[in-house]
């Protein structure tokens, strides 16, 4: 399917979960070890108190990916609350042996002038605000996951290299994210005190509505769609307006076996018929959806070269 030349970049996004440590580790491990994917992402996105518990196994995974050949991108986090949070941050866009993806805009406005990406957190919805963020040296930017096809592929006309442009194309959709921690609050607890509950729920947190029907997924003070995003057919007319790198948002399931579907999706080696049963078989009873981009309800499904 990448027959438009040089080939597609499939990245894997940031873990957005609370996982224990060696979990995380050995996630990242199987990654460097089994995942054809090129660029992966590491850091945390959602809440600095997560930060401590891996950094001390950090280092060993960044080594790990690299010698794989995987290029590393350190996320910021997607809200900064509070001055040491802002430090962090400074601190990573000082560290010039980091490559950073900025989730926040402060952290866009600590790395202008040096190479970086983009994240999905930041509005980036015309081709204005894309056009800034490449002046400012981001090399690649990570679209909104609420932004239409339509949209993105317009953008991508405008743009001297659309194939910076980034789509998530596979994961559950970060769709807010809050000062209040709605983990905690579920349990009785207030967020300072939240003795990580978070943890508990390692793909995030059910929410159904008050008449049982199936709604969202928290994540400590993030908000997820509750349904897992599957872009595949559209990926053939994103590789035709140019758009070259193509996003998998970690779950707790088998991401190298989704790595591998989409791999062979973008090498044209395998069917979309093919690919279905293959995440299906990975995702049981998990519902797909593609709204956003056909701009319909998000968490619908539409049906796309079926």
């Amino acid at each position: 399917m990448a027959e438009r030349g040089d080939k597609a970049v499939l990245t894997l996004g940031p873990v957005l979960f609370n996982w224990a440590p060696e979990t995380w580790r050995d996630f990242y491990f199987r990654v460097a070890d089994e995942a054809p994917v090129d660029v992966v992402f590491v850091g945390e996105v959602v809440c600095s108190k997560r930060l401590p518990f891996f950094e001390p196994v950090l280092a060993d995974v960044i080594e790990r990916l690299t010698s794989a050949g995987k290029q590393v991108v350190f996320s910021t986090l997607a809200l900064i609350m509070n001055e040491r949070e802002l430090e962090s941050v400074r601190a990573l866009a000082a560290d010039a042996d980091l490559f950073l993806e900025a989730n926040d805009v402060a952290a866009v406005s600590l790395l202008e002038g040096r190479r970086h990406m983009i994240g999905p957190f930041i509005n980036t919805y015309n081709e204005g605000t894309l056009e800034y963020l490449l002046r400012s040296g981001a090399e690649a930017v990570c679209m909104p996951p609420e932004l239409a096809g339509d949209a993105i592929r317009s953008m991508a006309t405008r743009i001297e290299n659309p194939g910076v442009i980034e789509v998530q194309v596979f994961g559950r959709l970060p769709l807010a994210i809050s000062a209040r921690c709605y983990h905690a609050r579920s349990r009785g607890l207030a967020k300072d005190s939240c003795q990580f509950v978070c943890a508990e729920d390692p793909d995030g947190m059910p929410v159904d509505t008050l008449d049982g029907t199936p709604f969202l997924t928290v994540n400590g003070t993030q908000t997820l769609s509750r349904t897992c995003r599957r872009l595949d057919s559209e990926i053939h007319e994103l590789l035709n307006a140019g758009i070259k790198r193509f996003r998998l948002s970690p779950m707790d399931v088998d991401m190298v076996r989704v790595s591998r579907a989409f791999r062979a999706l973008l090498d044209g080696t395998a069917s979309l018929d093919g690919i279905r049963a293959e995440l299906g078989e990975v995702l049981p009873g998990v519902s797909f959806s593609n709204g956003f981009y056909h701009g319909n309800v998000g968490a619908a499904y539409v049906s796309h070269g079926e």
